[in-house]
């Protein structure tokens, strides 16, 4: 498990006085494992074309993208040192027009789904084979613009597009007969299940998927625990957002060592 980068967003959100926690290292370890093992990218020239797309639809989990951005040396360690500051260029949702690595400008749930679709269409129309993922949450799986883009995604047979769920439970706290991977197969998109905090079973999965340009998109849902890695933040309790004080970080810090 990814502990140095765990600390690292806590370290960010004592500093920035927001962001969440529980979020971020819920998703950390499948964004760690795609920017190591998967993801084309050129850290000196973060829009070169021929890059893959990463797109985080569940922005409010950013932290986690920003601490392996700056771990693959895309944004500097100062950028993590100012989050949330009026002089720095990362805030608690990613901005595209600001944050380099950022494909989208995410935060509004359900949507970095629909942008992702578009990005695979206009990389087929101009004859790339470039490959998208997108990160959402089970939560926002419950907005219809998720299945709108899905269904589009499987008319238009967007093999070079796969979605990752952070199937964490969120969801099911007011919708608890939810069967996700039945859902996403029955919009005709090719579904297999993992575990999101284990590195090879996400690399397995993902070189699994075709990334054809003509083909079938692929869903992996991604079983994971909300606040991945310190049993007091586990849950769905009362850390969503909370800045902890300096007892509960050292807490935080012991249980990460």
């Amino acid at each position: 498990m990814n502990e140095d980068l765990r600390k690292r967003i806590v370290e960010m959100v004592c500093r920035g006085r927001d962001g969440h926690i529980p979020s971020a290292f819920s998703i950390v370890d499948i964004i760690q494992a795609l920017y190591k093992n998967f993801l084309k990218y050129d850290p000196r020239d973060p829009k070169w074309d021929g890059r893959d797309y990463f797109v985080l639809s569940k922005g409010h989990g950013c932290l986690a993208l920003y601490v392996v951005l700056e771990r693959y040396g895309i944004i500097t360690r100062n950028d993590l040192e100012l989050f949330c500051k009026k002089e720095g260029i990362l805030g608690e949702h990613p901005d595209c027009t600001k944050v380099p690595g950022a494909e989208a400008s995410t935060g509004s749930l359900g949507h970095g789904l629909p942008f992702a679709v578009g990005i695979a269409l206009g990389l087929r129309l101009r004859g790339m084979s470039n490959r998208v993922c997108v990160l959402v949450g089970d939560g926002e799986c419950h907005e219809g613009t998720i299945w709108e883009a899905a269904n589009v995604a499987n008319n238009l047979q967007l093999g070079n597009l796969c979605v990752i769920v952070d199937w964490n439970g969120s969801a099911a706290q007011l919708m608890p007969r939810d069967d996700m991977p039945g859902k996403w197969r029955a919009f005709g998109w090719k579904t297999t299940v993992i575990d999101g905090h284990s590195e090879e079973e996400i690399c397995n999965a993902l070189g699994n998927v075709d990334f054809d340009c003509h083909g079938m998109p692929a869903a992996i849902i991604a079983r994971t625990v909300k606040g991945k890695g310190v049993p007091m933040l586990e849950g769905h309790g009362p850390w969503h957002h909370r800045i902890p004080n300096e007892e509960e970080v050292g807490k935080i810090m012991e249980a990460l060592a």
